[in-house]
């Protein structure tokens, strides 16, 4: 997708949107990075593994394979215009109730024992929250 095609996406979506929304656009077909090297070096008037070497390196910490753009638990509905897609929110939780939750564990992290209420907490904001056997939750303020 061109420069120019990307933002004319987001300029439709900005007039689409009422205010919240959370939209999708529909890049086209992903590419993969390795033909995206090849091409470059090709346009660059040299020949790919032969004039310039192209070395895969290992995956860093923190490093993902896979980006994902929604959870499970979400999907998308179309709009009118048809590379926009709008996505449904699996917790739809008002901006006023968001805040409060916020506000309360803010609070709570100054307070000590409270990391199973924060856990509890978290889970009711974010549902698909799943706390790892091993998590610890160390707050230094």
């Amino acid at each position: 997708m061109s420069t120019s095609e990307a933002v004319l996406l987001v300029l439709e979506a900005s007039a689409v949107g009422q205010g919240g929304e959370v939209f999708v656009l529909d890049m086209g077909e992903p590419i993969k990075i390795l033909d995206l090297a090849k091409e470059m070096i090709r346009l660059s008037g040299y020949k790919p593994d032969v004039d310039i070497p192209i070395v895969f390196s290992q995956v860093r910490p923190g490093e993902k394979l896979f980006e994902e753009i929604l959870s499970a638990e979400e999907g998308v509905e179309s709009t009118n215009y048809e590379k926009i897609l709008r996505t449904r929110s699996a917790n739809k939780i008002s901006e006023e109730v968001l805040m409060e939750k916020i506000n309360l564990l803010i609070k709570m992290s100054y307070e000590s024992n409270q990391e199973d209420e924060i856990i509890k907490l978290l889970k009711e904001i974010i549902p698909t929250y799943k706390p790892s056997e091993s998590e610890s939750l160390i707050f230094t303020w």
